[in-house]
């Protein structure tokens, strides 16, 4: 005989109109299986979690999200409280910066000679471009910022004094500045960022402690009464932040991953929730989900989904 309470839930299907809105839209798709289901599934836990006021709210960024055009989204969820604590890719940050200093990236093509951009003096970023020439301006910049950090600080204090530093609204890192919302980047070396902090400091003193970080971090996730985490992609800032629950031992309540990447090769980006309860980096009865899915469209999505019912 069947086990009747696998049986319960019969796939509803979506029932789409005109002028619905997009939250109509994402509560029309919980009934469904796959992609779908999954989608509404993570706007109902990323309800609850920013809903729920004892919640420190984690957010990872990693992949090419800013050039791809979605860090307004990002200052966005910093500015209105929806992120307590962001940890970023150096990469994310320094096209933020750009952007920031008024030097923007162009829609281009993936199909290109890519020897001619180079001759041009273009970088592609799969069908974004970004002039060789922003760099030097960003170089500038950095130049004129590092002076003022002082002999030693940790890589969010250099992050807080380069926010500081810009004045568009749109910006992550001047956002996480005005909201003193803490950005961490435990691989700011491998950007432009860390690079040129490298550079300056061989004649000049500039010691950035990247144990600093740490301690500050961890005192967050020990003070949490609950924690939920929103991760796009995976890599390091997936794992600095889920790390952080090694030590606190608190699992994460609420959890969210927005990915293309399988588990079936062992990468961290892949790895599955439930492989993270082994670690007890998410607790047994949290409200989780990964969503397959390209963050460009994905996050849009969700993001406008949850304002629509928080409004």
């Amino acid at each position: 005989m069947h086990d009747c309470t696998r049986l319960e839930k019969p796939i509803a299907a979506a029932q789409i109109t005109s002028g619905m809105g997009v939250d109509d839209l994402t509560r029309a798709l919980g009934g469904c299986g796959f992609g779908a289901g999954r989608l509404a599934q993570a706007c109902d836990i990323y309800e609850a979690m920013v809903r729920d006021t004892a919640t420190t709210k984690f957010f990872g960024l990693a992949g090419a999200m800013v050039p791809a055009g979605m860090r307004s989204i990002i200052s966005g969820l910093i500015r209105d409280g929806y992120i307590d604590v962001l940890v970023s890719t150096g990469a994310n940050l320094v096209h933020d910066l750009l952007e920031s200093l008024g030097l923007p990236h162009y829609k281009g093509s993936e199909v290109v000679d890519d020897n001619e951009l180079c001759r041009e003096d273009i970088d592609r970023i799969y069908d974004v471009y970004v002039p060789e020439l922003h760099f030097t301006h960003l170089e500038e910049h950095l130049l004129g910022v590092f002076p003022e950090m002082g002999d030693q600080i940790s890589i969010r204090e250099m992050l807080s004094a380069i926010g500081k530093s810009l004045n568009d609204p749109d910006s992550i890192l001047r956002a996480a500045y005005e909201c003193d919302v803490p950005i961490f980047c435990p691989a700011v070396q491998d950007s432009m960022i860390g690079l040129h902090a490298w550079l300056y400091r061989q004649t000049n003193p500039l010691n950035v402690d990247v144990f600093a970080d740490v301690h500050e971090f961890l005192d967050i996730c020990f003070e949490s009464e609950r924690s939920g985490v929103f991760i796009i992609g995976g890599g390091v800032p997936k794992n600095f932040i889920l790390q952080g629950t090694l030590m606190t031992s608190k699992g994460f309540d609420y959890a969210i991953q927005l990915t293309t990447d399988r588990p079936e090769y062992g990468g961290l980006s892949g790895a599955t929730f439930d492989e993270a309860k082994s670690w007890g980096k998410i607790n047994e009865d949290a409200k989780s989900v990964a969503v397959y899915a390209d963050a460009t469209i994905a996050l849009p999505i969700i993001v406008a989904a949850v304002r629509s019912r928080l409004r």
